[in-house]
């Protein structure tokens, strides 16, 4: 793998990777808090959702675990921590375990991505031989959020507001904006006592309403969505006695494949502490666009 074709394939994968393994389809919203209590069983479904909602986000931090397969595309598992309180912040190792672009990861020396995320944007850590290859010596490329929405047209303002606003409670607003909830029943996950609900969400739609996209934008996000083989998505959520996510799986059909993503979460208000790379081992993403700008 020459140079070029290495710096194209590391900048796709990376971003790939950073959007599947952290915000997945989840959107951002205000949700409805208005309904509190204690206890999610006894309440409506709706009525859950609402103190889940509020408690989910209000634990500020949380360790995460996860797999997510993108068709033909990508298989990966994730393993970090995130925090929420201040924007998003965190440290997720990213392993591709299949798909074509774990090939091309092979094909670069390594198979684990290391991702720093602060409240701007991330950084990420594509290994020695990119960085003796093709990112003139540096191992960390930083990807603004700001630039990458510019990019990326309504898709890019909707992945900004995923990336700035993803907590493990996106999942919750969802099916609270959807309105197609269902308590399934008391299941153990992990040795943990959970109650599971289950819905079914439009993604394009509700991904653009809390993205606040003008007409225009959300009619292109709907084709991109439609050109993907995206139209609706299946979340279910497993949740403790505490009102605190437990579990959560998202799944979806696309054309080149199944999309599904599971994820846990423990260790609420965990201590996340997050450093920037140093600017001599970093890269800015839109450089290495400019030099390589069929990418």
């Amino acid at each position: 793998m020459n140079s070029t074709t290495m710096r194209r394939v590391g900048l796709s994968i990376a971003v790939a990777t950073a959007l599947t393994g952290v915000a997945a389809c989840g959107s951002s919203g205000d949700g409805d808090r208005k309904s509190k209590g204690k206890g999610s069983v006894a309440l409506s479904p709706i009525a859950a959702l609402r103190t889940i909602d509020d408690k989910t986000d209000s634990a500020d931090s949380a360790k995460i675990e996860g797999k997510t397969v993108m068709g033909t595309q990508m298989s990966m598992s994730m393993d970090g921590a995130m925090a929420w309180s201040d924007g998003i912040t965190g440290n997720v190792t990213a392993t591709l375990t299949g798909g074509t672009q774990a090939e091309q990861m092979k094909q670069m020396g390594q198979s684990k991505i290391d991702y720093r995320y602060l409240k701007t944007g991330f950084y990420a850590n594509m290994g020695d031989q990119f960085a003796s290859q093709a990112g003139g010596g540096k191992h960390w490329i930083a990807y603004d959020y700001e630039t990458l929405a510019e990019m990326g047209g309504a898709a890019g303002d909707a992945f900004k507001d995923q990336m700035q606003n993803t907590t493990p409670n996106q999942s919750v607003k969802m099916l609270l904006a959807s309105g197609d909830v269902k308590r399934v029943g008391e299941e153990t996950v992990r040795g943990t006592k959970t109650t599971h609900y289950s819905g079914e969400v439009d993604v394009a739609d509700l991904t653009g309403k809390n993205a606040d996209l003008d007409a225009s934008q959300m009619a292109e996000l709907k084709k991109q969505f439609s050109q993907a083989g995206m139209s609706t998505e299946t979340i279910d959520i497993w949740v403790n006695d505490d009102d605190l996510l437990v579990k959560k799986t998202e799944k979806a059909d696309m054309k080149t494949g199944s999309f599904s993503q599971t994820v846990y979460y423990s260790d609420y208000g965990t201590p996340v502490s997050v450093e920037k790379p140093p600017a001599s081992d970093t890269v800015n993403f839109k450089d290495l666009m400019n030099q390589q700008p069929q990418a």
